[in-house]
């Protein structure tokens, strides 16, 4: 038995969710990945996994194990890739967790390029707005918007939102336009709330005009804690929006949001990609930091502290 061949027909195993599944990925036969996993369950002596007719589940020792084969397989993916030098292709997997609107506006559409530049890359992509554990989860990096408040994290700074308020026609022909942020708090005008992962709670945007400073919540009869339900909602005539420009531009142009109280400013938000202190940053990590980088800074490039 190769130990190599079999750790990775065992973590497949398990990723897949079936040893047919897996011996497709590996493009082996269901009956070599299937001995190369009793092979190694009779080197260790224990089960790894339990085995069904519709399913396959780790045992409490194979999810021990499957934690610490899975570090092995990525460490020799990354070793053997240093020894190559600066023209080394990535490869491996990558595990990264994005929001939901950036996933789907920016992320997956430039995808082919990623995939053309690194084809031995294996993305593994969770998309959602909620609060990752990094090293639980075995993530390798999380792109957020917004403040980190988790400062145990390595962060880099990869872009910072525009932010703009819009309404659909519909809200507005229903209500009217506000003619001021303050309406938004103690009117009949409501908001769509974000419900932040970090808190569970909505919270205030800064708004500025001259002298003039504001911290807006509103009221609203709907929040959500997901960006696209958010512009969901908005298109539907729930509330009012902030968006970050990426987000609103497709629906302005097409008239489905209308831009609100143009001569305010918002407070920008940032983007950052954030990964463990102790996570290994691997060349197949490092190359996928570069490309999201470049790829936010042609939407939402980052602004120095001077504005500039």
């Amino acid at each position: 038995m190769d130990r190599f061949d079999a750790m990775q027909a065992f973590a497949r195993v398990v990723e897949a969710g079936s040893f047919t599944k897996a011996a497709e990925t590996l493009h082996m036969s269901k009956t070599s990945v299937t001995q190369l996993v009793q092979q190694l369950e009779a080197r260790l002596r224990v089960k790894l996994l339990n085995r069904t007719t519709r399913k396959v589940n780790l045992t409490a020792d194979g999810a021990v194990y499957y934690e610490r084969v899975v570090r092995l397989l990525d460490d020799l993916d990354d070793a053997e890739t240093s020894l190559s030098g600066a023209s080394a292709q990535p490869r491996g997997r990558l595990r990264v967790d994005v929001p939901s609107p950036f996933a789907r506006m920016i992320l997956v559409p430039a995808l082919p390029d990623f995939h053309a530049r690194y084809p031995d890359i294996q993305l593994d992509l969770g998309v959602s707005d909620r609060i990752v554990d990094l090293i639980g989860e075995k993530v390798d990096c999380v792109v957020r918007g917004g403040e980190l408040t988790d400062q145990s994290l390595m962060a880099r700074r990869i872009g910072d939102l525009q932010l703009g308020v819009y309404a659909a026609p519909s809200y507005l022909a229903r209500l009217g336009a506000p003619a001021h942020p303050r309406e938004l708090e103690d009117s009949v005008h409501r908001v769509v709330g974000f419900l932040w992962a970090r808190t569970g709670k909505a919270l205030p945007y800064a708004m500025r005009r001259g002298d003039e400073s504001l911290q807006i919540n509103g009221r609203y009869v709907v929040a959500v804690d997901d960006g696209n339900a958010y512009l969901a909602a908005g298109l539907a005539g729930m509330g009012i929006l902030w968006l970050p420009a990426y987000m609103a531009r497709e629906h302005v142009a097409q008239g489905e949001l209308l831009p609100l109280f143009e001569d305010w400013r918002l407070e920008s938000m940032p983007m950052y990609v954030a990964f463990a202190p102790n996570r290994h940053i691997s060349l197949k990590l490092r190359v996928f930091i570069e490309w999201v980088a470049e790829l936010t800074a042609q939407h939402a490039p980052v602004i120095d502290r001077h504005g500039r």
